[in-house]
C-alpha cells in the first residue's frame, strides 16, 4: 500500500530593488507645498475653464445686462424723466449694480453641485489650503462680474450715456463694484454648502436678491416713497452701493458712501467668510 504525498506549493515574498524603486520615483527632492495663493488661483483658472467648455454660462452675464439694460431704459425712461436719454444717466449705475449683485448667487450654485458630483471631496484630499477650492471658484466669479459691468457700460455709451467722472471714474465704480460682489458672494458660498440642491440655493438667493435690488435707488431717488418703504431702501445695502457707483461715475464721489461698501464688504467677509470655512470643513 503506497502513501501519497502533498507538496504545498512554497510562496516566496518579493523585495523590489533599490534600483528597480529609483526607476519609477522621480528624482530630485519633493516639491513644495502651493502657497495659499497659487493654490487659490489654480482653482479660479479652473473655474474659467468650466466657462470655455460650457460657453452657454455667459448667457447670464452677456444677453441678460443687455436685456436690462434696454428694457429698464425704454419702459420707464418717458414715463419718469421725460427723455430716455437722460434718464439713462440715471439708471445706468443701477442696472450695472443690479445685473452684477444677481450674478453672484451662482457661486453659490456652483459650489452645491460641486458638492452633490463628489468633486469637492477629491479636492480634500489635496495637500493644498484647505479653502482653496472655495476662494479660487470667487476668483473665478470674478470675471463674470467684470464682463456683466463691462458689457452694461458699452450699451449705455451706445445709447448716450456719458459719464461725467470719466474713464478713472468709470473704472474705480466697477473696482468698487466688484469686490463688494466679491464679499457678497461669501453669503451664497454659504447657502451653497449646506442646502441640498442648486435649486434651492437659487430659491433662497432669488428670495433675497429681488427685495435688496428692486426696493432700492436703482430706478428712482427715495425721496419719492412713502416714509416707511423710504426707511427700508435707506437701510438697504444695494442703495448704498448703487449711490457710491453713481457718485463715481458722475464725477461727485461720496466718501461716506464708499466707505460705507468698503466696510460692510469686509463685515462681510468676516462674518460668512468664518462661517463658510466651519462649514465646509465640518462637511
Amino acid at each position: 500500500m503506497s502513501t501519497a504525498t502533498t507538496t504545498e506549493p512554497t510562496v516566496s515574498s518579493y523585495t523590489p530593488a533599490a534600483s528597480n524603486l529609483n526607476a519609477v520615483l522621480a528624482a530630485g527632492e519633493a516639491p513644495p507645498k502651493p502657497s495659499a495663493w497659487s493654490a487659490s488661483v489654480t482653482f479660479g483658472w479652473r473655474a474659467m475653464l468650466k466657462i470655455k467648455h460650457v460657453p452657454e454660462q455667459m448667457f447670464d452675464v452677456t444677453a441678460f445686462p443687455i436685456m436690462m439694460t434696454l428694457m429698464f431704459t425704454y419702459l420707464f425712461g418717458g414715463a419718469l424723466a421725460g427723455s430716455v436719454t437722460e434718464y439713462l444717466q440715471f439708471l445706468l449705475p443701477g442696472i450695472m449694480v443690479t445685473s452684477v449683485v444677481m450674478i453672484t448667487m451662482y457661486t453659490g450654485m456652483g459650489v452645491n453641485i460641486d458638492i452633490e458630483k463628489g468633486v469637492f471631496d477629491r479636492f480634500r484630499t489635496l495637500p493644498v489650503w484647505r479653502p482653496a477650492a472655495l476662494v479660487g471658484a470667487l476668483f473665478g466669479d470674478v470675471f463674470r462680474y467684470v464682463t456683466a459691468a463691462t458689457v452694461i457700460l458699452v450699451v449705455g455709451l451706445i445709447l448716450g450715456f456719458r459719464p461725467g467722472g470719466g474713464a478713472l471714474g468709470v473704472v474705480i465704480a466697477i473696482a468698487l463694484l466688484v469686490a463688494f460682489s466679491f464679499a457678497f458672494s461669501w453669503i451664497w458660498t454659504m447657502f451653497g454648502l449646506f442646502l441640498r440642491s442648486e435649486k434651492s440655493v437659487m430659491g433662497v438667493s432669488m428670495m433675497v436678491l429681488f427685495p435688496l435690488t428692486f426696493l432700492s435707488n436703482v430706478f428712482v431717488e427715495p425721496a419719492t416713497m412713502p416714509g416707511w418703504l423710504r426707511t427700508f431702501v435707506e437701510i438697504n445695502p444695494i442703495t448704498h452701493l448703487v449711490a457710491a457707483v453713481r457718485g463715481l461715475m458722475q464725477g461727485a464721489p461720496d466718501a461716506g458712501e464708499i466707505t460705507w461698501v468698503l466696510v460692510a464688504g469686509a463685515v462681510i467677509i468676516a462674518i460668512f467668510g468664518t462661517l463658510t470655512m466651519r462649514l465646509y470643513n465640518r462637511k
